[in-house]
């Protein structure tokens, strides 16, 4: 069972909006694109957490866990090794923590801005995109960002969120 733990720390983020249940749809929507598609349902707990924040934090974040004295969209930090993913319903405590999502509130409203889309809609694309980071998946190369890009596309389309990477016509 997919248990998406959510946390708004600092930031403004729109209190009308219900994100907890937006990052868990996100965090769902994203892992069913993926060929571990079966841990949203899994008999054991599978965990995630996602933390919004401000961009103070995420620079500080950003600069112990990365080298990058600046703040970011979005860090992902995965709690599984990859090549163990599979290996997940043999834990011995019967749960599983795939990772932490950690999203910037005043980079993230500058690029929806920017994008002119809604703020949501571009936290649902960043939580989507840092869980397959969770998973192993990263846009190292032409070739691993086609294939992320396409699963995020499919994810959010499943949420009813345009494709992020469409060009305008």
């Amino acid at each position: 069972m997919l248990t998406v733990d959510t946390e708004i720390a600092v930031g403004d983020w729109d209190d009308a909006t219900d994100w907890p249940a937006l990052a868990a749809a996100a965090v769902a929507a994203a892992l069913a694109q993926t060929a571990h598609a079966h841990l949203v349902d899994a008999a054991f707990a599978v965990e995630v957490a996602v933390r919004l924040t401000d961009d103070a934090e995420v620079r500080t974040l950003n600069a112990q866990y990365r080298g990058q004295d600046k703040p970011t969209n979005v860090l992902s930090f995965p709690m599984v090794q990859p090549d163990l993913l599979d290996g997940l319903a043999n834990s011995d405590d019967g749960e599983a923590l795939l990772g932490d999502i950690v999203l910037a509130c005043e980079t993230c409203a500058a690029e929806a801005a920017a994008k002119g889309v809604a703020l949501v809609d571009h936290a649902r694309h960043l939580i989507a995109h840092g869980t397959l980071h969770l998973l192993g998946l990263d846009h190292g190369d032409d070739a691993a960002t086609a294939h992320m890009e396409a699963l995020e596309t499919a994810a959010l389309a499943t949420l009813g969120v345009a494709d992020p990477y469409a060009t305008p016509d």
